[in-house]
C-alpha cells in the first residue's frame, strides 16, 4: 500500500449520468419566509446573492486511529487525496478548492499536484473545526462551505452541487448533507452511518446502528434504509458558531459530528442520490475500490 508521489494523469468521472434529487423537493416558500421574512428573501433570491460564494474544503489529516496516513495512501497509482480533488475540481458550484491539514507530508503531497492548502492545528477535533479554522485563516468571505471527505475518491461532482443547492433553497437550514440506499450487507457496519428524515427532506437522526430498528431485530428488505454520505454543506456563519458549541451526549455516544447540529436544534436539509458509495474507512476498503474501478475500466 505505497504512500503519495503525486500523479498527474487526469481523472475519469465514474458517470457523468449520475443526477442528485432532493427528498421532496425544494418547496421553501414556507421556510423562507419564515427564516428570512419574504420581503428578505425574495430580494436575495432575485438579486442571486444568497449564500452564493462558495468554498470546497478538504480536511485531511495523517494520524487517523483506524487508518494512519490514509489521504496519502494510493488507489491505482494515485493518492487518495488526489483523486478526491480531482472529482471536486469538476463541480460547477465551487469557486475555490483548498485542502486544509495539519501534516506536511500531506501538504507537499497536495501541492506537488496543484491543491492549495491551508495549515490548520492538530487540535481541531473533527473535520468540521477543520473547515472553520481553514476558512478563518484564509480571510476572504464565503456564503457556503462544503466539507468534501478526502476518503471518498471516487464523489460524484453532482453531488457536491446538489448539496449546494439544497443549502441556497433552504434558509431555514443551516447544514446540508447526502444520503443514498443502504446496501443491506452494510446493515450492522458501524463504519456505514445511516440516517433518517423526516417528511420535508429535513434530517432526524445519524447512527451507526441500524435505523429504523424493527422490533423483530431483523433487517427488513422491504425498508428503504438510507446511507449517509459523508459529503455536508455549511452556512458560513453557522461553522463559526459550530465551534463554540459544547459536544453533546448524542455527538459523544455515536461519535458523529452531525449530531451536535441536530441536538442544538438546528435544522439539517438531506438530498437523496444515486451514487454507489465507496469510501475508504478502513485500509481492506482499498482493495475493494480498486477492484471497483478496475471492473468499470477508471482511472
Amino acid at each position: 500500500m505505497p504512500i503519495c508521489s503525486p500523479s498527474s494523469s487526469s481523472s475519469s468521472s465514474s458517470s457523468s449520468s449520475t443526477k442528485s434529487w432532493i427528498i421532496h423537493g425544494l418547496a421553501v416558500g414556507a421556510a423562507a419566509a419564515v427564516a428570512l421574512g419574504t420581503h428578505a428573501y425574495l430580494y436575495y433570491r432575485r438579486s442571486g446573492k444568497f449564500r452564493s460564494r462558495v468554498i470546497g474544503i478538504i480536511p485531511a489529516r495523517f494520524a487517523s486511529s483506524r487508518f494512519q496516513g490514509k489521504p496519502l495512501v494510493h488507489i491505482l497509482g494515485k493518492p487518495m487525496i488526489q483523486r478526491t480533488w480531482e472529482r471536486a475540481k469538476m463541480a460547477t458550484s465551487l469557486d475555490h478548492i483548498v485542502v486544509a491539514t495539519d501534516d506536511d507530508k500531506i501538504a507537499e503531497c497536495c501541492r506537488g499536484f496543484g491543491a492549495d492548502v491551508v495549515m490548520t492545528s492538530e487540535s481541531c477535533r473533527n473535520g468540521t473545526e477543520r473547515c472553520n479554522e481553514a476558512l478563518q485563516k484564509l480571510g476572504e468571505q464565503y456564503d457556503v462551505v462544503v466539507n468534501i471527505q478526502g476518503d471518498e475518491p471516487l464523489i460524484e461532482p453532482e453531488i457536491i452541487d446538489g448539496i449546494v443547492r439544497a443549502l441556497q433553497a433552504a434558509p431555514d437550514a443551516v447544514f446540508s448533507t447526502a444520503v443514498t440506499s443502504l446496501n443491506l450487507e452494510d446493515a450492522f457496519d458501524p463504519n456505514r452511518v445511516k440516517c433518517v428524515v423526516d417528511n420535508h427532506g429535513y434530517a432526524i437522526y445519524f447512527s451507526r446502528g441500524l435505523i429504523p430498528f424493527n422490533k423483530s431485530g431483523k433487517v427488513n428488505p422491504q425498508f428503504p434504509y438510507l446511507l449517509h454520505l459523508g459529503i455536508q454543506s455549511f452556512d458560513s456563519k453557522f461553522l463559526k458558531i459550530y465551534p463554540e458549541l459544547p459536544p453533546t451526549p448524542l455527538q459523544l455516544e455515536e461519535d458523529l459530528e452531525q449530531l451536535k447540529v441536530l441536538e442544538n436544534g438546528y435544522k439539517m436539509k438531506v438530498i437523496k442520490v444515486d451514487h454507489e458509495a465507496h469510501g475508504v474507512d478502513v485500509p481492506e476498503d482499498v482493495d475493494k475500490i480498486e477492484h471497483y474501478m478496475r471492473e468499470r475500466n477508471l482511472q
